[in-house]
């Protein structure tokens, strides 16, 4: 009787782990995955954190992932959590480019060289974004009104100093024959925080993705001046910088990395658990509508394309005096 006991226990409790890994997905090992996003909701990071979570979980590749915020510093308030949870294979964190610049610019103690690379997943053409009533109707205009007084044409970027929406002004800047010092960059904590300055007419202009101001476009409360790419974005009538005469060629690009100290088997589920998305039929949909261009990379490739960023972007600061 006791062993019959004990049988009808086993089939009655499910087990913490599919006895199939695979019939669940890859995620199906990795209960209680968390994400961190280290800026504020309905920035970047945010967006592109929360969008593969659903993705994910609609495509049956993981369950009951949470995703927090952790705002703060550009994002290096986040990265320090992260490289204090060494050896956690239950975290990972959203980022990007910013991060890379805010470890100069916040002179932080953690680097993204202290992280497990987990993936690439997206690259992002920025935009230069005017309120619906801005006497800004385009780019030329707004250009020389910028160079005719730098600090009375504030710019908002959804970054700190450092990140992709001020790197980006500042090579604008640099290319109009402007001195980057002499450019009124007004930093927010995501494209979230922006928004409303954009709006309410508090910045002349803001740059930032294009992700996280689609539907405030399409609904025509802001007007899109040009990007920041080499090609025109598919459904925003707007040139791209070199087009309208503004030698400049720029892309953000965000990922995932993971704590310091995982093993090799915990990176590889991880690994395995963002290829599984990226080869989904929904993620492929969630690059299409928020206008991202797929940019996958992983584990030791995406490490050496952090190593080469660290070094552009610290070139680029100290060639604008910045750093």
């Amino acid at each position: 009787m006791a062993a019959a006991a004990a049988l009808a226990a086993v089939l009655l409790v499910p087990p913490l782990l599919s006895s199939d890994p695979d019939a669940a997905g890859p995620g199906a090992q990795l209960r209680g995955l968390r994400v961190l996003v280290p800026n504020s909701p309905g920035g970047g990071y945010d967006i592109t954190a929360r969008t593969a979570v659903k993705a994910m979980e609609d495509a049956g590749l993981s369950r009951s992932v949470e995703v927090f915020n952790l705002p703060g510093a550009g994002g290096t308030v986040g990265l320090g959590r992260l490289v204090n949870e060494r050896g956690n294979d239950k975290l990972v964190m959203s980022m990007g480019l910013g991060v890379v610049g805010s470890v100069y610019t916040n002179r932080s103690p953690s680097s993204l060289a202290d992280t497990t690379p987990i993936a690439k997943l997206i690259e992002e053409s920025d935009i230069v974004v005017v309120g619906k009533d801005s006497p800004h109707r385009d780019i030329a205009a707004l250009v020389a009104a910028w160079k005719a007084n730098p600090g009375g044409v504030p710019v908002g970027g959804g970054s700190s100093p450092g990140g992709p929406d001020h790197l980006a002004p500042m090579l604008m800047a640099k290319a109009v024959g402007l001195p980057p010092r002499a450019v009124n960059y007004v930093p927010f904590d995501g494209g979230g925080e922006l928004l409303a300055s954009v709006l309410g007419g508090k910045v002349a202009f803001g740059v930032s993705g294009i992700g996280e101001y689609r539907d405030q476009i399409q609904a025509g409360d802001l007007r899109v001046l040009a990007v920041t790419g080499a090609e025109r974005i598919p459904g925003v009538d707007a040139p791209t910088l070199r087009e309208a005469g503004v030698d400049v060629e720029f892309t953000n690009w965000r990922g995932v990395v993971a704590p310091p100290g995982i093993g090799e088997g915990d990176r590889d589920r991880l690994v395995a658990l963002f290829t599984a998305l990226h080869d989904s039929d929904r993620w492929r949909d969630a690059l299409a509508r928020n206008g991202w261009t797929d940019a996958f990379q992983t584990g030791r490739d995406f490490g050496d394309f952090l190593d080469s960023e660290n070094t552009r972007v610290a070139d680029v600061l100290t060639e604008l005096g910045l750093a």
